[in-house]
């Protein structure tokens, strides 16, 4: 998914850092991502450490985890897929609502795929009735349908809005990919819950986060996902179609330094590590100034290319640098 935020490009630059912070061999370690997003950071982390702890309050992201993070054994869905792809398209809330010649007229997808997205959803939810599918692979066909069906988006990368015609890439026919993940050993855990409330809940060894920098919501930014993720009935909003949706304290430029203190005091692991921008709402200092409170601070920096829209139908988007911070912080418990 090209994602908001994405540590895709940044998953090796933090791996090293936070090896070379708490030694090479973490094999006995608990890592917790708790602001985990598509769950590319913990995913990277699954396959060397004891246990991954996946928390984040988005649905579409909590399905993610679950598969991602939460499937650690083996699972044979190889004829489900392929039955899910071949499957009719079905009038269902997508097309209605987000689909080309839908009721509502928004164009997040085209006839074709907004019919498939409802035929699929709607299987996966009477095989998990039915109790034809395990609860794991429920999610892993659930994850895997809404990492498909954002691949022929009508957007300009986020759902904040549709384009005005059907892009080429949009045009494509769904192909329902299996959303391949690392099979360990050991279990792991993964959570839907506010991040502030449940740090008092949990403890480790590495905690790893990442908040939304600036006021930007992810509620509103992917609510088309947590719509096929929760496939429930309600009356989407304006020209967008909006869905109700968390609105994150780490958003709002009165709420994050006393959230963020918050979260760092209630922390129950030696290694704290955040990953923040230099366009984000706190500034160096002000993270700087609340870290120290709690133990050994340090900061390391990387450059990279920011996240940018969609470069397809003639849009010029230029490149943009960024400046990563990886505040670090060895806290006194």
């Amino acid at each position: 998914m090209n994602y908001i935020g994405s540590k895709n490009k940044l998953s090796s630059f933090l791996k090293k850092s936070i090896q070379k912070t708490v030694g090479k061999d973490i094999s006995n370690l608990v890592f917790c991502d708790l602001f985990a997003g598509t769950g590319i950071v913990g995913r990277t982390f699954k396959p060397f450490v004891k246990q991954v702890i996946a928390n984040d309050i988005e649905q579409y992201s909590y399905i993610l985890n679950k598969n991602y993070i939460g499937n650690y054994q083996s699972i044979n869905c190889d004829e489900k897929i392929v039955f899910l792809n071949n499957l009719k398209g079905k009038v269902g809330f997508i097309f209605d609502n987000y689909s080309e010649n839908g009721k509502a007229g928004r164009l997040y997808f085209s006839e074709e795929n907004g019919k498939k997205i409802d035929a699929i959803r709607q299987q996966i939810a009477a095989w998990k009735t039915n109790n034809k599918i395990s609860i794991n692979e429920y999610h892993f066909l659930l994850a895997s349908l809404i990492e498909s069906a954002d691949k022929v988006a009508n957007t300009a990368s986020v759902y904040g809005a549709y384009l005005k015609k059907i892009k080429k890439s949009a045009q494509k026919t769904l192909d329902f990919k299996p959303a391949e993940f690392d099979i360990t050993k050991n279990a792991h855990q993964v959570f839907n819950e506010d991040s502030n409330k449940l740090i008092s809940k949990i403890e480790g060894d590495i905690l790893y986060l990442d908040p939304p920098y600036n006021a930007r919501q992810y509620g509103a930014n992917y609510h088309i996902l947590n719509t096929i993720a929760l496939y429930d009935s309600f009356k989407p909003k304006g020209k967008t179609g909006l869905r109700d949706y968390y609105k994150s304290s780490y958003c709002k430029k009165g709420e994050v330094k006393k959230s963020f203190e918050d979260l760092i005091k209630n922390a129950k692991f030696k290694y704290i590590f955040l990953s923040y921008n230099n366009e984000g709402l706190m500034s160096e200092n002000d993270v700087k100034n609340i870290m120290n409170s709690y133990g050994k601070y340090s900061l390391k920096t990387t450059n990279y290319q920011r996240f940018k829209a969609d470069k397809t139908e003639n849009r010029n988007h230029k490149a943009t640098e960024t400046v990563e911070y990886l505040h670090i912080l060895e806290k006194q418990l």
